[in-house]
């Protein structure tokens, strides 16, 4: 028996899947415009590895959850978050940052259950779709957006609308102003929205950092510098709610 957990977010869908005993399957894919798309790909890619969803016990979440219609159970990401995470760090007490593609969530899980939660996703600000439009406003990728932050000096980016913050950023370039500067301002302007949550939330335990930004080091660390905080991540931190909804699926 298989155990699968799909967790379609706004941007990109995660799956993972378990026999018996082990995680066998992490895999990634933009999610496109069709969720319900999305969810027939996703079974044909598993029936390409073997997994049969008929076969098996499946859990959807994410913001496309609804659109997986071969799923035994949909459960909210929030939830599978929580247990994912607590799988891949068997720790009691952790602060989960979770930046999504339109939102930010901040999850605190103790004794590997959920217990709060607060979440940014009245805009785009402060999400990892914030940043993509940014890196793209600068003609470069994500993570060369990170690694150039490193070595710059701050600008302000004022703005908190993600409309009116591309249109600073394309005056500042125009003023001349050095791309490192403004990268290291538009990191900044994220981790400044992120510290907001935390301080309204609060931190227990150690901070973990999943989402697909997980995998890019160099915001790690100016996340870190920033918040003065030890921030530890995972190579498979952005497949926790992938991984949760697997776990899960095996008490169906």
């Amino acid at each position: 028996m298989y155990y699968v957990g799909i967790d379609i977010g706004s941007t990109a869908s995660k799956v993972s899947a378990f026999d018996e005993n082990d995680l066998m399957l992490n895999m990634v894919m933009p999610t496109g415009w069709s969720s319900v798309d999305t969810s027939n790909n996703i079974k044909g890619r598993l029936r390409e590895k073997g997994i049969d969803v008929e076969k098996a016990k499946v859990v959807a979440t994410g913001y496309g959850r609804v659109s997986v219609p071969y799923a035994h159970k949909t459960i909210t990401e929030i939830t599978c978050h929580g247990k994912g995470v607590f799988y891949l760090t068997n720790k009691d007490l952790v602060t989960i940052v979770d930046i999504g593609g339109q939102d930010t969530k901040i999850i605190t899980i103790e004794d590997g259950n959920v217990t709060n939660f607060i979440m940014n996703d009245k805009c785009a600000a402060g999400t990892g779709r914030f940043l993509e439009l940014m890196a793209n406003t600068l003609g470069v990728s994500l993570n060369e957006m990170t690694e150039m932050a490193l070595n710059g000096k701050n600008i302000k980016i004022t703005s908190m609308c993600t409309v009116f913050a591309e249109s600073e950023v394309i005056s500042l370039i125009g003023s001349g102003a050095k791309r490192e500067d403004i990268a290291r301002g538009v990191i900044n302007s994220i981790i400044g929205r992120i510290k907001n949550l935390l301080n309204k939330h609060g931190i227990k335990g150690n901070i973990y950092l999943t989402g697909g930004l997980c995998e890019l080091k160099h915001f790690t660390q100016l996340l870190c510098e920033n918040l003065n905080k030890e921030i530890s991540t995972d190579p498979l931190a952005r497949y926790a709610g992938s991984i949760g909804g697997a776990l899960m699926a095996k008490n169906i």
